[in-house]
């Protein structure tokens, strides 16, 4: 007899949309319990997640840990689980749910669940930023301001998230950034910019299209202010995961970037607001956090929606 596999799931309660209110009934329907068993925690303040899934790791309770909740609850988690050999699940309750949509997992949970019974792996690499880690996008200037203020707000959400971004569009400006990437100093002027793991941004809005999760580099996307007479040209770019074509958009391949004038302070990290300081070193580790995915390659997923991008282009 075959011992079985053991989860933890940790649920955030507060979570996104509120999918995650029946999740012990998801689970207990959808799970293969002839191959698993389980144990569903729920978290009580912010950094409970990493808490709980850093304990599990080193008292070896538990074989895997699934993260239930939005981009938030996923970073948390996955804080505890980069360069150990445990690796995280992820059914996305969250309104953007960047990390699961570029890595095919199922939106709705029961789907999510059910798609763990096959546990295949993959190691996808991490970033951190002054030693702070994240798994998808962190984000700096007009970003980090509307991050900051979405952790203030009262209602999550796209619908809060845009209307912060249509009040403070006329008036904010782009900054003329320094930054040393990969050894070599140079300036950029800029609205924001991106430093992307994962292609997803969240709500389906694609900042770094091309940047692959498994690759051993970072996407710098650098995006100048676009004048409100490019807003129709430029904003289905971000939905037809071409924003890389825009004219007011450029994005670098890198290692390891230093921002020497991050005055602001804040910076947007995986969709939560931090203040971590005026100078910002960024670094990506390959390969230090386990997945589990819905399907064995999902990066080949990735090669052959480039590839139909590309052939769409070209018809059109």
């Amino acid at each position: 007899m075959t011992n079985k596999t053991s989860l933890l799931f940790i649920v955030n309660p507060f979570s996104g949309v509120g999918r995650q209110k029946k999740i012990e009934n998801v689970i207990q329907q959808q799970l293969d319990s002839t191959s698993f068993s389980y144990e569903v925690r729920y978290t009580e303040r912010p950094q409970h997640a990493t808490e709980m899934a850093r304990a599990a790791v080193e008292q070896h309770s538990h074989d895997a840990i699934v993260a239930v909740g939005g981009d938030g609850t996923v970073g948390e988690v996955a804080a505890a689980l980069i360069g150990t050999e445990v690796p995280m699940g992820i059914v996305p309750c969250g309104s953007g749910n960047g990390l699961a949509r570029n890595l095919k997992i199922p939106l709705t949970p029961a789907s999510a669940v059910a798609s763990l019974n096959a546990f295949h792996r993959m190691a996808i690499d991490t970033v951190d930023v002054n030693g702070t880690p994240f798994v998808s996008i962190a984000g700096i200037g007009f970003d980090a301001m509307v991050a900051r203020k979405m952790k203030l707000a009262k209602k999550r959400g796209l619908a809060a998230y845009t209307g912060i971004v249509i009040v403070d569009y006329p008036t904010s400006k782009p900054v003329d950034f320094r930054l040393t990437i990969d050894g070599k100093e140079v300036e950029k002027r800029a609205w924001f910019i991106s430093f992307a793991n994962s292609n997803q941004f969240g709500y389906n809005t694609a900042i770094a299209p091309l940047a692959e999760l498994d690759d051993g580099l970072l996407d710098v996307c650098i995006v100048d202010k676009i004048p409100l007479a490019h807003l129709p040209l430029t904003a289905p770019l971000v939905y037809m995961n071409h924003f890389e074509l825009s004219q007011h958009v450029e994005i670098l391949k890198a290692r390891e970037v230093v921002v020497h004038n991050n005055d602001y302070g804040w910076v947007n990290v995986d969709g939560e607001g931090m203040r971590l300081g005026k100078e910002l070193r960024f670094r990506i580790h390959e390969h230090t956090l386990q997945i589990i995915t819905p399907n064995p390659a999902p990066r080949f997923n990735l090669i052959s929606d480039i590839e139909r991008h590309i052939k769409d282009l070209v018809e059109h």
